[in-house]
């Protein structure tokens, strides 16, 4: 038996080449697809590998009446739509262990910059200025980092600020508190003693009805003046505009931005044009070795599944639970 994989967004030459090796599959892979396109060729597919310029909605669903996974091609699941899946007995993977490292070293280096304005101060010179006095910074050394969602970049940021002497608190209702003593880190049990305690706060929580946008007016209110908060995870946990406000007041020091509600950002986000703002354009996985690493995983995971029906890092779980008597 040939299994049709369908993949309309880009993928590495990794994931690809490991698909093509194997005999039992075909392969449709023509680079960035246009919906009418993806459409068309989803009546074949028993897979489908997305990142997240393909919306996997139910009118896509209607149009796949052979697909039995999907695979996210990455973290967030965002553009696909679970409940979907689920009722048409579709399971949704995603890979999510290759952007790992480098989603973390960008929130390090964005909390960096900000501790000691280096975008700005490369910008000032540019423009022939010698603004030294202007550029004073802060030390990470002793300061409190709190990390909102420990799951593995979470946890890789915390290995790297240990490195840098900063204290730690950690929010995670998901996380065992065992598992974060095993890495030295206090795990608060409610994320408003984090809000209090924090000089940097950097989120790595995914979007659930409890966590989009919980950074607004009311969690501000409770943090630190001058507090400092990094975003490499998901735009939608922040409220734009109550950031925006937080910014311009001075109660939040500095912001780091690498995602955002909606991407791009329109012209009239309020976050944009801040002097006090450090813009990213979502790099977080944007390294040449984690997408390799995300490719191939994603690559594997429609293989063994297809092949051998093991599914790994679904996101769908309620698919494989036995229905109540």
């Amino acid at each position: 038996m040939t299994f049709f994989v369908l993949v309309p967004d880009d993928l590495e030459p990794e994931g690809l080449e490991y698909l093509r090796s194997r005999s039992e599959f075909e392969i449709y892979a023509p680079g960035k697809m246009t919906r009418e396109e993806t459409l068309a060729q989803v009546p074949r597919a028993a897979g489908l590998i997305v990142r997240s310029g393909t919306q996997v909605d139910a009118a896509l669903l209607d149009r796949a009446p052979n697909l039995k996974a999907v695979v996210r091609a990455g973290v967030g699941v965002d553009n696909v739509d679970l409940d979907a899946c689920t009722a048409r007995g579709i399971v949704v993977m995603n890979a999510p262990d290759g952007n790992t490292i480098s989603t973390a070293e960008l929130a390090f280096g964005l909390m960096l910059s900000l501790a000691r304005h280096i975008p700005q101060a490369d910008a000032s010179m540019r423009a022939g200025r010698w603004d030294r006095k202007l550029f004073m910074g802060t030390e990470l050394r002793g300061k409190t980092l709190g990390i909102i969602g420990l799951g593995r970049v979470g946890r890789a940021l915390a290995e790297r600020a240990q490195a840098f002497g900063m204290t730690e608190l950690a929010y995670d209702p998901f996380v065992p508190e065992r598992l974060a003593k095993h890495l030295g880190l206090p795990l608060v049990p409610q994320v408003d003693e984090l809000y209090a305690k924090a000089d940097f706060i950097s989120l790595h929580a995914l979007i659930t009805p409890e966590t989009e946008g919980m950074i607004n007016a009311a969690a501000i209110e409770k943090m630190k003046p001058g507090v400092m908060i990094i975003n490499a995870a998901r735009g939608k946990l922040v409220d734009s505009a109550d950031l925006a406000a937080a910014l311009r007041s001075g109660k939040v020091r500095g912001a780091a931005i690498d995602v955002y509600d909606v991407e791009p950002p329109p012209a009239d986000n309020p976050l944009l044009g801040l002097d006090n703002v450090i813009y990213t354009p979502h790099l977080g996985a944007n390294t040449v070795e984690a997408q390799a690493a995300v490719g191939i995983q994603a690559a594997q995971q429609m293989v063994q599944y297809l092949l051998e029906g093991k599914a790994d890092n679904v996101r769908n779980k309620d698919l494989f639970e036995e229905p109540p008597l």
